[in-house]
């Protein structure tokens, strides 16, 4: 029932930053998160952030990439800075209620960092 669109991506020169937004259409659950997939590769956890503000990054972006949530708003972002090539990959919003579920995804959004 949930439904999540991303907007934000784009193509980057390395150093540069962009900010990644995930609207819901309906209230966000408990745990909001983005994931990234790269050509070739699994998806993988790039950042969440719970209800209750707890946040956790992967240490390919820590101190880079900072998650967001704005209830009120039923929004999501991801503030990239340092974007580097290594962070190419097309990132997905998802929410669950549990970190054990699978949840609701959105389609992605391609972000490409390249000189």
């Amino acid at each position: 029932q949930v439904q999540l669109v991303e907007s934000g991506g784009g193509l980057v020169q390395p150093g540069g930053s962009l900010r990644l937004s995930c609207v819901a259409s309906g209230t966000m659950l408990r745990i909001m998160g983005w994931y990234r997939q790269a050509p070739g590769k699994q998806r993988e956890l790039v950042a969440t952030v719970t209800s209750g503000g707890t946040t956790n990054y992967a240490d390919a972006v820590k101190g880079r990439f900072t998650i967001s949530r704005d209830n009120a708003k039923n929004t999501m972002y991801l503030q990239m800075n340092s974007l580097k090539p290594e962070d190419t990959a097309v990132y997905y919003c998802n929410t669950r209620f549990l970190s054990t579920m699978s949840g609701y995804w959105g389609q992605g959004t391609q972000v490409t960092v390249s000189s």
